[in-house]
């Protein structure tokens, strides 16, 4: 008499890992539409359907497009440089992301032709790292003939990024007498005027 077969135990462990390969298989499968519910209804990020385009909802661009920051303008002259140097405005309200442009004026008050630089600073100094110049007088120095008078323009961009209790930033500028450029343009004018006879 034979003894009685007993369950296979190795038949039974494959189909517990074919029920766990399915579980995770279902698992990982489902992570793409929660990952989108959580970005669309959590964070207000729309997902396009090709890969790696990633949008803005619209309740997020419109809360980014409604955000305002007051750009306060400034400029002086330091004492050894006879130039008027002031803003044409105030002030601009801006909003992040967009180009804008702001105008300053310069005027040389003095006799002869004069090479200025100026140095620019941005206030309060946490907000210097998102305020952007994408071109600006400050860049290269500056000669204005005797009694030349210029508008120098600057176009800048305020990061989104910038954190919301800053409200309001000032960019102001200092121009100062480039000595060595100043002297320097003084001795080519000396050489090219002309010498009298003896």
């Amino acid at each position: 008499m034979s003894a009685p077969r007993t369950p296979d135990k190795r038949g039974a462990g494959g189909l517990k890992l074919v029920g766990v390969a399915l579980a995770a298989f279902a698992f990982t499968f489902s992570l793409v539409p929660l990952y989108r519910v959580a970005c669309e209804k959590v964070f207000g990020i729309r997902l396009e359907q090709g890969p790696g385009q990633v949008r803005e909802g619209a309740a997020a661009a419109a809360a980014r497009q409604s955000r305002t920051v007051t750009v306060q303008f400034d400029g002086g002259v330091n004492s050894k440089l006879p130039w008027a140097f002031h803003p044409e405005q105030l002030t601009m309200k801006v909003v992040p992301g967009e180009l804008n442009e702001a105008l300053y004026f310069a005027r040389n008050d003095s006799d002869h032709a004069i090479v200025g630089s100026a140095v620019p600073s941005v206030a309060p100094a946490r907000a210097s790292g998102y305020f952007t110049k994408t071109e600006c007088f400050c860049f290269t120095a500056q000669t204005l003939e005797p009694g030349e008078q210029r508008d120098m323009p600057v176009r800048f961009v305020v990061d989104p990024g910038l954190p919301a209790d800053v409200k309001t930033i000032t960019l102001s500028y200092t121009f100062f007498k480039n000595d060595a450029l100043t002297a320097r343009l003084g001795a080519a004018s000396a050489s090219n005027m002309p010498h009298a006879a003896p």
